[in-house]
């Protein structure tokens, strides 16, 4: 740990702080504890950020939980890898188990004692990988698991092929074709988006980058996107490790595959999935009625 970082008010409760942390490999990330009884580690999506989750960090502090929450690398106030902030760049998802190694160390300190997981989306991902290499978390909970795009194939055959193409030039540190600097929430209607069904949550979400552009993020590069794809084909031939597990999906699912989220499931000994029709993919940040259903089934589990 290296010191206070700044917090921003999020409707979260009183008395959570932020530190810096310092991953393996030397890169600067963001840790969130908000004390309480039987604490949740929540693992972040792509483009998110501590303050995102206040109000689910509210919500866990009413059930009698604490809470801690990460900037990944490459977004939210963590270190990012380019000049441009605003790409969404890695060189290897084995970055991100750098990170959360960093956070599991600082939260045997802050919050010691078994530590269950909500990971969404990315998080998903980089939660899989680490019940994969042995971590014995006593649950988890995904939302919305990001263990495969909902794309096409031959688009992904076709972000491959440039990845590897550009990556010897040094130009799969572009935006990744379709994407942008404004990718994403910054330039997303509510009408048209493809996060959540609800207003109140989209605005806030909204004003959260706009209060605080740090925050923001815009697409990913080619080289994240071959970095994503190969690490979602690797978990793909893995078995399913025995760790208890909820999954949540949207019947509106326009990020993630819905499809890879179920054939892991089916693979999972013991793993529940629960279908919110019309729910797009931000369960956490959905309507009231998914919302709270969702979090009353995960602390269910973790309980």
């Amino acid at each position: 740990m290296e010191g206070p970082a700044p917090l921003a008010p999020c409707g979260a409760p009183e008395g959570g702080r932020a530190l810096w942390l310092r991953a393996a490999d030397g890169v600067r990330i963001r840790l969130a504890h908000w004390p309480g009884a039987a604490p949740v580690l929540i693992l972040p999506g792509r483009t998110e950020y501590i303050e995102k989750y206040g109000l689910v960090i509210r919500d866990l502090a009413a059930a009698g939980r604490g809470a801690l929450v990460v900037d990944w690398r490459g977004q939210g106030l963590a270190d990012r890898a380019l000049a441009d902030p605003l790409k969404g760049d890695v060189a290897d998802f084995s970055g991100f188990q750098h990170d959360l190694d960093a956070v599991l160390a600082a939260a045997a300190d802050l919050a010691p004692g078994p530590l269950p997981w909500i990971a969404h989306s990315m998080g998903g991902c980089i939660a899989l990988r680490a019940l994969m290499r042995g971590l014995t978390p006593p649950g988890v909970v995904f939302s919305a698991p990001m263990l495969g795009l909902a794309q096409p194939a031959a688009l992904t055959a076709l972000m491959s092929a440039l990845a590897a193409l550009a990556h010897p030039f040094g130009l799969d540190r572009g935006y990744a074709p379709t994407t942008g600097p404004d990718f994403g929430l910054p330039s997303m209607a509510f009408e048209t988006g493809n996060l959540t069904t609800d207003r109140d949550q989209f605005d806030r979400m909204k004003a959260q980058i706009r209060t605080d552009p740090r925050l923001s993020l815009g697409g990913p590069t080619l080289r994240w996107m071959a970095a994503a794809m190969s690490e979602m084909r690797a978990l793909a031939a893995l078995p399913s490790p025995t760790v208890p597990a909820l999954f949540g999906l949207g019947g509106d699912e326009a990020i993630v595959s819905a499809r890879a989220i179920r054939d892991r499931v089916a693979r999972w000994p013991g793993a529940e999935l629960v279908d919110y029709p019309g729910a797009k993919h931000e369960l956490l940040m959905e309507r009231p009625s998914v919302r709270d259903d969702f979090l009353l089934r995960a602390l269910t589990l973790l309980a």
